[in-house]
């Protein structure tokens, strides 16, 4: 009796993979073992980068903030110790957004913070 394989399925798994693959240069659009390799790897690097890109966000938001606290006369630290101690509950976040595109509300923030810490 012949040997049943179910070619049908194994060919759509692999066509399903190369037409993630399009557009990738040479072999790893177009050869099966390459393309799956070139493939696997792309998730990996998906999900790392995806971590990756919240730490390099986080990065800006503290070098924002650093920069604005600066020109109020305080450093990044000193900030946020006087933000957490005057009870102000505000991420890194909209505070860089405050620091770069408001900055009345960040002098606002911050005079209210420099009071806690007196």
């Amino acid at each position: 009796m012949p040997r049943s394989v179910n070619h049908v399925a194994s060919r759509n798994r692999r066509k399903k993979i190369l037409k993630l693959t399009r557009g990738y240069f040479g072999a790893r659009a177009n050869v099966w073992t390459v393309a799956k390799n070139t493939w696997e790897k792309g998730l990996l690097y998906a999900y790392r980068d995806r971590k990756a890109k919240k730490r390099n966000f986080r990065s800006l938001w503290i070098q924002r903030i650093n920069a604005a606290a600066r020109l109020e006369g305080l450093s990044y630290s000193q900030l946020m110790g006087a933000v957490h101690k005057a009870g102000i509950d505000i991420n890194r976040k909209v505070l860089a957004h405050l620091a770069y595109s408001e900055p009345q509300a960040f002098k606002a923030v911050v005079e209210k913070a420099k009071k806690a810490i007196k």
